[in-house]
């Protein structure tokens, strides 16, 4: 089964343009090293939870959106391996975000069923 790397991000809503342009740049530089696929989407219906949300879990400000995005590996080792080069690389360390990094959510996730 795939291997997910989910992401929640607070993006400025007038910099989907930004956001989308940089996406295209590092899925280049994920599919290098072993990713299938990236796929980015732009929140247009969230909801306000009573406990919790998706805004609440990124503290979105005023002027942002909730962006979730994810990339799909074969595997974890082929993850984790792409993940270990991408640190390394420059292009990585040098790329500017258009977004607040330190409140994006992240993680990785076995697939465990497919519809």
């Amino acid at each position: 089964m795939p291997y997910l790397d989910i992401t929640a991000i607070p993006v400025p809503s007038e910099s989907q343009a930004a956001y989308l342009e940089h996406s295209a740049l590092t899925t280049a530089w994920f599919k290098e090293v072993g990713a299938l696929s990236v796929t980015e989407t732009w929140g247009t219906d969230v909801p306000d939870g009573k406990l919790t949300d998706f805004k609440k879990a990124v503290a979105l400000k005023d002027g942002e959106t909730v962006a979730i995005g994810w990339i799909t590996w074969p595997d974890k080792a082929t993850r984790d391996a792409g993940w270990e080069k991408l640190m390394q690389d420059e292009r990585m360390q040098s790329s500017t975000f258009p977004f607040d990094g330190k409140r994006m959510i992240f993680g990785g996730f076995d697939v465990i069923a497919e519809g």
